[in-house]
């Protein structure tokens, strides 16, 4: 075997293993858990007028996806079907009992409800990493189930892909938020030299970004701040430890500081930052406390000592 040929696989086996990380079921587990839960609240709080849409179904606008799949115009019967099957699906989800099934349905289930949500011409980007990830969790094989399954050590590459699917598309939030902004501006660098963070905090005045209305130059800062990071957010995906903790502890700062001065939360992407916190470690790290103080036997003490030990991916 030539040397190029050597070096041709060794770049693709370095490609591949960076695609599927062997991750701990238990991260996945959590995720689930968590992402099925806000799905809940997200129906309540934020896409909430779906229900809506089916009963006034002469406002329905449908989306290039909507339209792509021929989905049937929404009315009472279907959107309360739908409804009630999200919340179902959704309950059971996220117990960690039978998560394949209750994922498939979910993921199909969310994607629609979105889709009617969102046919009045405003799509909002904060939610392309959460579908993502409703879509890819269901990909991954359960190991244990309910209470177990958090604990669960098992490193599985399929569980590493998903949670690199989920990463990836938080982070194309930001990206193409940024190739957005340029485009908007005709590939200039005019969005962040203008007036938009002005013109936001006017719309929705907030006491926070009323004060920084006297200070103009430090919205401008903002601005350029805020454009420069987006596009370097796929930086963050080629980090490790706590280079990339400190990277996603920025961009939860960045949210926090649009809902301080903007109101703008944007949680449907700030949940799917989970995708990056080693959430497998949180089982072992309470057997550990628990051993330390005498209150777990010795094998079972053995036993958290080599789930943190497997816990590192």
């Amino acid at each position: 075997m030539s040397t190029s040929e050597t070096a041709g696989r060794t770049t693709a086996g370095r490609v591949a293993d960076w695609f599927t990380p062997k991750i701990a079921l238990a991260r996945v587990a959590w995720l689930r858990t968590v992402f099925y839960l806000f799905v809940i609240l997200d129906m309540h709080a934020f896409v909430r007028d779906t229900r809506d849409k089916g009963e006034h179904p002469g406002l329905y606008q449908p989306l290039l996806l909507a339209r792509m799949l021929d989905l049937p115009k929404p009315s009472v019967a279907n959107t309360t079907a739908l409804y009630v099957v999200l919340i179902v699906a959704c309950l059971v989800g996220a117990t960690n009992y039978f998560p394949r099934i209750a994922g498939w349905i979910v993921a199909p289930a969310f994607t629609w409800w979105v889709l009617i949500g969102m046919s009045d011409g405003k799509v909002d980007h904060d939610h392309l990493a959460l579908v993502v990830a409703l879509w890819v969790l269901p990909t991954v094989k359960a190991g244990r189930r309910g209470r177990a399954s958090y604990g669960d050590q098992t490193r599985s590459e399929a569980a590493g892909w998903a949670i690199k699917c989920v990463q990836i598309s938080v982070i194309a939030t930001y990206f193409l938020s940024s190739i957005a902004k340029l485009r908007g501006a005709g590939w200039t660098l005019a969005w962040p030299n203008s007036a938009i963070l002005t013109w936001a905090i006017v719309r929705r005045p907030h006491p926070v970004g009323e004060w920084l209305l006297h200070h103009p130059w430090m919205l401008h800062v903002m601005q350029w701040v805020g454009i420069i990071a987006e596009f370097l957010s796929p930086v963050i995906l080629f980090l490790k430890g706590r280079w990339q903790l400190l990277g996603a502890l920025f961009f939860l700062g960045f949210h926090a500081a649009n809902t301080a001065i903007l109101l703008i939360h944007f949680l449907p992407t700030v949940v799917c930052w989970l995708a990056f916190a080693p959430l497998e470690r949180v089982v072992p790290w309470f057997q550990r406390r628990r051993a330390s103080e005498g209150g777990e036997p010795e094998d079972q003490a053995e036993e958290s000592r080599e789930a943190k030990e497997q816990a590192g991916a």
